[in-house]
């Protein structure tokens, strides 16, 4: 009887663990005329640790408007208009990419019958904002831009009108954005081509789009945007294939688009291994009886989201999957939205452990800007290696102490009564006390876990030898451990 029991609590526990991930959704605009999120080419969301950074444009008063949590989605400030207002002048197509204290918008001005691409930042976290710079020319109307950031390096594409049809066109800063360079013509198609993304690693930019022809088409630049590759298409089928969304984790390079082939529009999804230079086979995301549209991606080591979405039930709801294993598998659809209404072009972005999700719902009567976060949706670096339940909580000695370049940390979690899921940090501080790094900020089950520091995918070279503590904080327990990093 107590074997049932306890299986019946892991069941429970891990069905409680699985509901509780996807907390309620949030309103974050509130307005008269209608709020939008950009297409899926246009992250409308990016974060930086426990900041998270949202955009989106009010079409009828005709500006771009800016919100962040300051608590990793849980509250939220005020929401900013970050242009001034003028007769006749609209702004729309926001996106947003952000590195530290850097947040970097890009949009499109349109003044007297012309699409202009302008730009904006912060270097406070969003707390104060620059004047606007002018990044294309009034010669061609320029649409849906996407712009993506690498340290001190922002780059930017956006589609533009040209003769005989609509190129794509980049360009980039070496310094924060403060100046731009020369405008790139990067394609010189006799077709339309529409909707790039951008996404960048170090030196190397990934750019994507979708032509007229049906094809989603690749290109990138290994020095930073100086020079670029060749293109390549990457769908491989005649049927239409567009809304292409791209992503990077190190080497690994995720594209997702939906795709026409099966006569009902699914989400496929492709992937590089070695930084672009060779992709795998398509592969089939999606199975709805109904269309599956406007995918997101985006990825943190071997963990991929996607979000998108779907009429499957007779109105577009958001909807979600991942995989942990790089995209070799993926686990099944999750339904973040259920009303009557119509919730359209998700974004999303993550930070840590969290994954967070925008989109624009009309079940207020006009669109607004709605929010969904799951702060256990990207766990890194964190395994849990014993499922049988503590007795009592501990918190191990890190193993090897000394060490270098990494060491390991291990801690159990004991089941208490009816509270089956704990929420548990684990930070790490200098010998003078100043916080280094949050390991875990989790809603976990009980269990043994393990974590490593620095990640795995650094070393402690960031840090000098010396004595550094770790720290364990739930509900009920609190404890502070030693150790010692000898280079």
């Amino acid at each position: 009887m107590k074997k049932i029991i306890f299986a019946l609590l892991i069941i429970y526990s891990s069905l409680l663990i699985v509901n509780a991930q996807w907390q309620p959704d949030a309103r974050l605009s509130n307005d008269i005329n209608d709020s939008y999120t950009s297409y899926n080419n246009a992250l409308c969301v990016a974060s930086s640790g426990n900041i998270v950074h949202v955009v989106w444009f009010d079409n009828y008063s005709g500006g771009v408007y800016y919100k962040r949590s300051n608590d990793a989605g849980i509250s939220w400030g005020a929401a900013i208009r970050l242009n001034d207002f003028h007769s006749n002048t609209f702004y729309y197509y926001p996106s947003i990419s952000v590195s530290g204290s850097d947040v970097h918008v890009i949009y499109v001005r349109n003044h007297n019958a012309y699409d202009i691409v302008s730009y904006k930042r912060s270097t406070d976290g969003g707390v104060t904002w620059g004047s606007e710079i002018q990044v294309t020319s009034t010669t061609n109307s320029s649409q849906f831009p996407s712009i993506s950031v690498s340290g001190l390096e922002v780059h930017a594409v956006w589609q533009f009108w040209t003769s005989p049809a609509r190129q794509i066109q980049y360009v980039h800063s070496t310094d924060r954005g403060a100046s731009w360079g020369a405008l790139t013509q990067l394609t010189n198609s006799p077709g339309n081509l529409s909707f790039p993304s951008v996404s960048v690693s170090g030196l190397t930019v990934h750019i994507i789009w979708y032509s007229y022809d049906n094809g989603i088409y690749y290109k990138r630049s290994t020095d930073g945007g100086t020079s670029w590759l060749a293109e390549t298409r990457l769908s491989s089928n005649q049927a239409i294939s567009k809304s292409p969304s791209v992503t990077l984790s190190g080497s690994l390079v995720y594209v997702v688009w939906q795709d026409y082939r099966d006569l009902n529009c699914e989400i496929y999804y492709k992937r590089s291994t070695d930084a672009g230079s060779g992709w795998g086979a398509d592969s089939r995301l999606t199975n709805a009886p109904d269309s599956s549209v406007y995918p997101s991606v985006t990825a943190s080591g071997q963990i991929v989201h996607v979000v998108w979405q779907d009429n499957r039930v007779g109105n577009w709801e958001i909807y979600y999957k991942r995989s942990t294993d790089g995209g070799t598998s993926w686990g099944a659809d999750s339904r973040l939205t259920n009303n009557s209404a119509n919730s359209q072009y998700p974004s999303m972005s993550i930070s840590g452990s969290a994954v967070n999700v925008i989109w624009q719902d009309n079940r207020d009567g006009n669109y607004e800007i709605y929010y969904k976060r799951d702060p256990t949706g990207n766990l890194i670096g964190i395994k849990s290696i014993n499922s049988e339940i503590p007795k009592e909580f501990s918190l191990y000695q890190n193993y090897p102490n000394p060490f270098n370049p990494t060491t390991k940390i291990r801690f159990a979690i004991p089941s208490a009564g009816a509270q089956y899921i704990e929420h548990v940090q684990l930070i790490i501080y200098d010998i003078l006390g100043k916080e280094l790094s949050t390991l875990v900020n989790e809603q976990l089950n009980p269990g043994t876990y393990e974590v490593e520091w620095p990640a795995p995918t650094g070393n402690a070279s960031n840090y000098p030898s010396g004595v550094y503590f770790y720290k364990l904080i739930s509900n009920q327990f609190t404890e502070t451990k030693k150790m010692v990093l000898v280079k």
